[in-house]
């Protein structure tokens, strides 16, 4: 017999958030509004943060799915850049990876326009010795050409065939900074914040879910349902629930990183930029005030004092404090969701920002909570769902940072040789081979980054494939000629038109000085 569909009979009451920062307010605010300001009955949301505890504040670099963050929550973009010094970013140059003295960009949005059913890159295989196109694949976009030019402009959304229409674009900004941004709308649509340091976890003694948690000063807050927004403590799901950790520094072997603010400097460039050092490689995030820097390295390979050296002497300008150290191990909890409590954010999980995904993967965390939202009776169902969704977005990530450490042709340093010839997931595995073969990317419908994005980065890594589809033999060699002259000289005269970044920047969402 068919049911109409009931109301959760069981409803959440109270959702308490361990931790602020980045992941602990963006949760909150996704919660406010689009739970507490929409539900008949919501439930009661209280944050609990410390400001004797520091957090990490990585995340500075953003990919273009973070906007439909800003559009749930309705942020306006002008004013949100304004608040956090925010840039624009649109993609992220890689320098000495592949080789010493070499770059390239892995941009945004869309490379030049198919032919019949084929990306561009096929056509460009065959045709990329000839002396007749152009041999520097980032032509052929309209994203990584504007990097080039420190240019930037948004599509214009009229629906014309024009490289403009294909730009996509993300966000630098101060991670501090946000957090306070989203703190300003969660607490007025219902958010409580609590300061304090959070001394003990307090189990339910029939079922072994997280009752409540104890303060310093001895306030105990109960909840139904936690969020652990703890960093890399991962108090509650990893502390109080002992959810183990699978460790993927056999594959990403950097383990600490040093961050420094830097004065900034003009150009102010749209895109992130990578530079392979010897053992590991340095960030650098272009906001309105200062120059996000960082060193990613493995302590394997070297010391942390040759690690800040390298850093401190490859700053664009002076430094505005002393590197600030963080130690981390790549991989993941075995479950994010467990019993009551999910992690959100480092409590459940690193992976080195190499392609600006640490803000993206808070905001899915809780996204997914909401579409698989539970009641008081945490049908067991639910969360092996939630965790096995998590799972597959997670290691799809990353093997594609892992590429970026295989495919090399690096052999001056011991790390860049322990990279070249490690084994790879056989998911990855997988991937190579059959781009090596043909350039052809396979890829799972859920995998976050396109096939346009694995193209830039295998033939940017130094991965050419073998040959090409032969389908491209179809077409007579003048005519594909024409198509990739066509493809790079409208993309040229397209971004001569743009405004430079910083005359955007300037007329849209120009700060006020700090």
């Amino acid at each position: 017999m068919i049911q109409d569909a009931r109301p959760m009979p069981n409803p959440l009451e109270h959702i308490v958030i361990v931790g602020g920062g980045t992941a602990g307010w963006m949760a909150a605010a996704m919660l406010a509004k689009l739970i507490v300001a929409k539900a008949p009955k919501p439930p009661r949301v209280t944050l609990i943060e410390s400001d004797d505890i520091s957090t990490v504040g990585v995340g500075e670099a953003t990919i273009p799915a973070i906007k439909k963050y800003m559009a749930l929550l309705g942020l306006n973009e002008a004013d949100f850049m304004k608040y956090t010094q925010g840039t624009f970013k649109l993609g992220i140059e890689f320098v000495d990876w592949d080789r010493l003295g070499e770059s390239y960009i892995h941009g945004f949005g869309k490379i030049g326009q198919d032919l019949g059913w084929m990306r561009p890159h096929q056509y460009w295989l065959k045709m990329r010795n000839s002396g007749k196109v152009s041999p520097r694949f980032d032509d052929y976009a309209v994203n990584p050409t504007a990097c080039r030019n420190n240019k930037f402009a948004k599509a214009r959304g009229d629906g014309r065939k024009s490289p403009v229409n294909d730009i996509g674009y993300a966000y630098h900004f101060d991670a501090g900074l946000m957090a306070r941004y989203l703190r300003r709308i969660a607490v007025p649509l219902g958010v409580k914040r609590v300061e304090g340091t959070i001394v003990d976890v307090r189990l339910k003694p029939d079922n072994g879910h997280v009752e409540s948690v104890v303060l310093k000063d001895g306030q105990v807050v109960s909840g139904d349902f936690f969020f652990d927004c703890s960093g890399f403590r991962s108090l509650l799901v990893g502390g109080a629930l002992g959810v183990a950790y699978e460790s993927w520094s056999h594959w990403l072997p950097c383990d600490r990183a040093l961050a420094v603010p830097c004065a900034g400097v003009t150009p102010m460039t749209p895109y992130t930029r990578s530079t392979a050092r010897t053992a590991g490689w340095q960030w650098r995030i272009p906001l309105q005030h200062r120059i996000g820097n960082g060193h990613v390295y493995s302590s394997r390979f070297t010391s942390d004092d040759e690690a800040a050296r390298v850093l401190m002497d490859n700053l664009d300008g002076k430094a505005l404090a002393d590197p600030r150290p963080i130690r981390f191990e790549t991989g993941k909890r075995k479950k994010l969701w467990e019993k009551n409590v999910l992690a959100v954010g480092l409590s459940g999980g690193f992976i080195e920002p190499l392609e600006s995904t640490s803000i993206h993967l808070i905001q899915t965390t809780v996204l997914r909570l909401l579409n698989l939202f539970p009641d008081k009776d945490f049908d067991p169902a639910t969360a092996a769902e939630y965790n096995a969704q998590a799972d597959s977005e997670i290691e799809h990530i990353r093997d594609f940072v892992i590429a970026h450490y295989k495919m090399t042709s690096r052999d001056d340093s011991e790390m860049w040789r322990y990279c070249r010839n490690m084994a790879v997931p056989d998911t990855l595995a997988r991937k190579l081979d059959g781009f090596s073969a043909s350039g052809r990317v396979f890829k799972a419908n859920d995998e976050l980054f396109s096939e346009d994005s694995w193209i830039q980065v295998l033939m940017g890594q130094g991965l050419m494939p073998r040959g090409y589809d032969p389908i491209v033999d179809n077409y007579p060699e003048e005519t594909i000629v024409a198509y990739l002259n066509n493809i790079s000289s409208v993309v040229a005269k397209s971004v001569a038109a743009m405004p430079t970044h910083d005359q955007f920047v300037a007329a849209y969402c120009a700060a006020e000085s700090l």
